[in-house]
């Protein structure tokens, strides 16, 4: 029998003390890679520790966008989750909740201050 299916959700917000360069739009750029790398240590485990914890399988940063403001830089990632019938459905509503209440209302993620109206989170 196939085993659970893997289901995605996009989570995004906008720093703002992380300067949006060109470099941070270029994939292969050692800056991209580096942001992502630095955003994922963040965005992980708060999603590991979420609702969706036990099914949770990682997030990829798929883009940097520039913000409304020089020091704002927009953050687009996917991320993955076993689907399982021990997981009644997937709630955006309660991961929002959650991650805004881990986040300090969608403030502070690490060392860096997030924009707290963006944060968003789409099953």
């Amino acid at each position: 029998a196939p085993g659970p299916a893997t289901e995605h959700f996009t989570l995004n917000f906008t720093v703002t003390n992380l300067m949006f360069t060109r470099d941070l739009e270029a994939p292969n750029s050692a800056k991209f890679r580096s942001a992502e790398r630095i955003m994922r240590h963040y965005i992980e485990p708060l999603l590991q520790r979420s609702s969706i914890g036990p099914y949770f399988s990682g997030c990829k940063v798929t883009g940097f966008r520039s913000g409304r403001h020089r020091d704002d830089t927009g953050v687009d990632a996917i991320c993955s989750y076993q689907d399982s019938a021990s997981l009644a459905r997937f709630d955006r509503e309660q991961v929002y909740q959650e991650l805004s209440t881990m986040t300090e209302g969608a403030t502070k993620l690490g060392h860096y201050s997030l924009d707290q109206n963006s944060l968003y989170v789409n099953g």
